[in-house]
């Protein structure tokens, strides 16, 4: 049987795509499994931790706007909605009546009690089931993404006004969770995440634990992305993208395609946000909003709208810039990241990994092959 050479024969290539794709997928892999932990001490590598949960987004935005070209300024929605999942139960692990005996109404979170709450809410209950949790985690916000997303896709919104809408979806429910505080936390958030089922995840042990069920995660993630980019589905959403009308007008339900790839979308970023919530040990307001969910098409804007690894790789590059600039200059970090953003995007429009497949990838190839070539001749016996 024979394939194309930079293919892989069979499902396979579902999954890997192109030669060069393998290669940054396995390059990725070795950095986030290998080098960082080996590299960094347990408080750095918690940071670039935090930075991989934000990279679920980022893969998720390039399968809605790279690939379907679905602009969403509203995914902070979904990763606060998957983080607010996982800290109702870790919150209601740590108000047990012995750790909370000092309150008013002992069994129910501090914040609950500060605002004179004397039972637990109805919808807060099933949250002190793990399974629960981890189902909740998936469904709500995809739930809520189909919602959204059959509303407006069935009545062909999109664009700049699909855009606007979710960016005021974003604020609606930020503004939502700080007003109801005596649900929510208010402006705080949900805090002192202690325990899972007893286990400290405060702890280093644990810290380096989360750290790779996080990475492991991601690379299933960005796995699962390919397989969708390189199916027919795939195709299917970038004739959407290109030529939408064509598309419906040859017998697609345009609607139902965009609708389940906003889906994904909202599902990965939620698992993202799960997994900062353990991570960091809280979810707060600050991460829904507006300003987090427009960092988010940074994140993939820098690094590649139309490559999983690449827009991983533009959140790491983009947040571990920002820490630094933020400790080194805290009153011009935000500029300094405008100017990233905009000299990546204006120099190279694919991102970090458009610069690597139009220049650096070329090179490499024409070094292997040149090394072939050297090998061959070596080996070849003088006349």
């Amino acid at each position: 049987m024979t394939s194309h050479p930079h293919v892989l024969p069979g499902r396979l290539a579902y999954f890997t795509g192109s030669r060069s794709e393998r290669g940054a997928l396995l390059a990725f892999a070795v950095l986030i499994l290998v080098l960082l932990p080996l590299g960094l001490d347990v408080f750095r590598l918690n940071i670039f931790g935090k930075y991989l949960t934000y990279a679920f987004v980022a893969v998720g935005l390039v399968l809605c706007w790279g690939l379907g070209g679905i602009l969403s300024l509203g995914q902070g929605v979904f990763f606060g909605l998957g983080g607010y999942c996982m800290a109702m139960f870790l919150k209601l692990e740590a108000s047990d009546p012995v750790s909370t005996a000092i309150q008013s109404t002992p069994g129910i979170p501090d914040f609950m009690d500060w605002n004179q709450l004397t039972a637990l809410p109805w919808f807060w209950e099933p949250f002190h089931s793990l399974a629960f949790t981890l189902v909740a985690v998936i469904v709500v916000p995809t739930v809520f993404a189909f919602v959204l997303g059959s509303a407006l896709f069935h009545r062909r919104v999109g664009g700049v006004y699909f855009a606007i809408i979710t960016q005021a979806v974003a604020s609606i429910l930020s503004i939502l969770i700080v007003g109801q505080q005596g649900l929510t936390g208010g402006l705080n958030g949900i805090t002192d995440l202690r325990t899972l089922l007893g286990w400290d995840i405060r702890s280093d042990a644990a810290k380096y634990v989360l750290y790779y069920v996080n990475a492991f995660l991601l690379l299933a993630v960005i796995l699962g992305g390919a397989y969708i980019r390189n199916c027919k589905l795939g195709r299917i959403l970038v004739g959407i993208r290109d030529q939408e009308d064509r598309v419906r007008f040859t017998g697609y339900n345009v609607a139902a395609f965009k609708t389940f790839i906003f889906c994904v979308a909202a599902a990965f970023s939620a698992i993202g946000g799960a997994m900062f919530t353990l991570q960091v040990g809280f979810m707060s307001p600050t991460f829904v909003g507006i300003v987090p969910s427009i960092e988010m098409v940074v994140f993939c804007a820098v690094g590649g709208r139309l490559s999983l690894v690449g827009a991983a790789v533009g959140t790491l590059v983009v947040n571990f810039a920002k820490t630094t600039f933020s400790e080194s200059f805290p009153e011009l970090w935000l500029f300094a990241m405008g100017a990233l953003f905009i000299g990546v995007v204006s120099a190279f429009p694919l991102g970090l990994a458009g610069l690597y497949e139009r220049h650096l990838a070329p090179r490499l190839s024409r070094w292997r092959q040149g090394g072939s070539a050297a090998a061959v001749l070596s080996s070849t016996p003088g006349e």
